[in-house]
């Protein structure tokens, strides 16, 4: 089955949808003209997000807010066009997930940083404690959500892109250097998705078992997950990267970026605990749903 290059747009959040998915749908082609790579779209995304930890360093001054607000904007179109060109030019890979997994964090570090930086200067050094414990929150958080996208994606639509590997599954490479490096980045970072979902290894498993004897079914088996999950997907954006550029830049308007950290850990981690519950009780019901439906 051959993929589509857009996002999958009945589970994509408003501001993708119509801002910044539009503007990198219009760029993909043009650099796959030009024959760059992915990866290297994914790195001119990340040094726009260094820039932004830099302006956002000198928040209290509105143009230095407006620009840190800019440049990240320019990582999200990014962000969203380095996965297309690698769908549109089937060069997809597990390294290029990892370094575009990194990319994503560094920006982040880099804009949290900046703004630690200067926190601290006015506040003291216990502000780096509450921006250690927001970026933690930060990395469970989003690598929760990405699992439901990547779940709906696999089940719902069958791109065999967006599996989520099994941890047991992942394979050691026998030499070390680069390969090695990516490897335990991640491995641990399936780990921790899995850790924090709601999703686990058995109930996959029980579901691929499921697809593998009905193969005459997929398509009603699919068509039956995007059903019980999409509407839930579309809450669990609450957590993506989007929000919290626009919250960040709020919080920086406002002169108190202080608060969207504690508003990270305080409020965002409550929900997450929520909609891992909450995903709990849909994979239930998607599993007797599968099994009523095959028992017809």
């Amino acid at each position: 089955m051959s993929e589509t290059v857009k996002r999958t747009s009945e589970i994509e959040e408003f501001t993708n949808l119509y801002l910044i998915h539009p503007i990198s749908s219009w760029l993909v082609p043009r650099l796959a003209s030009l024959r760059v790579s992915p990866n290297a779209v994914s790195l001119s995304g990340m040094f726009s997000g260094v820039l932004a930890g830099v302006a956002y360093s000198q928040y209290q001054n509105t143009a230095f807010a407006l620009a840190g607000f800019a440049f990240m904007l320019i990582w999200h179109i990014m962000d969203g066009a380095d996965g297309q060109l690698a769908r549109l030019t089937q060069t997809q890979s597990e390294f290029g997930k990892v370094i575009d997994g990194i990319c994503d964090y560094v920006v982040f570090i880099s804009v949290y940083v900046g703004l630690a930086l200067a926190l601290s200067a006015e506040l003291g050094l216990w502000v780096w404690i509450v921006v250690l414990g927001a970026g933690a929150s930060h990395a469970i958080q989003s690598g929760a959500y990405e699992v439901q996208r990547q779940e709906y994606d696999y089940w719902g639509h069958g791109k065999a892109s967006a599996r989520l590997p099994d941890p047991h599954d992942l394979k050691k490479p026998t030499n070390g250097g680069v390969q090695g490096l990516s490897f335990w980045l991640n491995c641990g970072y399936v780990k921790m998705q899995y850790a924090f979902s709601g999703v686990t290894c058995e109930q996959r498993r029980h579901i691929h078992e499921i697809f593998l004897k009905h193969p005459d079914r997929h398509a009603e088996m699919r068509r039956l997950y995007r059903e019980t999950f999409a509407r839930s997907v579309k809450v669990w954006s609450v957590m993506c990267a989007n929000y919290r550029t626009f919250a960040i830049f709020i919080a920086c308007i406002f002169k108190e970026p202080l608060w969207y950290f504690w508003f990270e850990i305080a409020v965002l981690n409550l929900v997450l605990f929520a909609l891992v519950q909450k995903q709990k009780r849909y994979n239930t019901l998607y599993t007797s749903r599968l099994r009523d439906a095959l028992a017809e």
